[in-house]
């Protein structure tokens, strides 16, 4: 596992993890798609914002997922190396995320 301050610039994920990432991803896409098609046949502005919500959840998902598998391997490998620098860099993230 690379060190925190590295995961700001690149990342080396494995393949399981990129294809997981990706699947996700790709439903997000679909999900996108799928409300463009919606505002092109007209649909219902309920129907609509039901879709956009569900895009909504799963980016929130994906991000925390991302939020989480960085302070598990990221930022513990910090710690186990008693490098606490990496805290505000977790806070920083924070503040610029939410």
């Amino acid at each position: 596992m690379e060190r925190c301050k590295n995961c700001k610039y690149s990342k080396n994920r494995s393949e399981e993890e990129k294809i997981k990432l990706t699947r996700r991803l790709n439903i997000i896409e679909g999900q996108i798609n799928g409300i463009t098609q919606m505002v092109k046949e007209d649909r219902n502005c309920d129907d609509i914002l039901i879709q956009i919500s569900a895009v909504t959840k799963s980016l929130k998902s994906l991000g925390n997922y991302m939020l989480k598998t960085h302070l598990e391997k990221c930022l513990a490998n910090d710690f186990k190396n008693h490098d606490f620098d990496s805290i505000n860099d977790v806070i920083n993230l924070f503040e610029r995320v939410n």
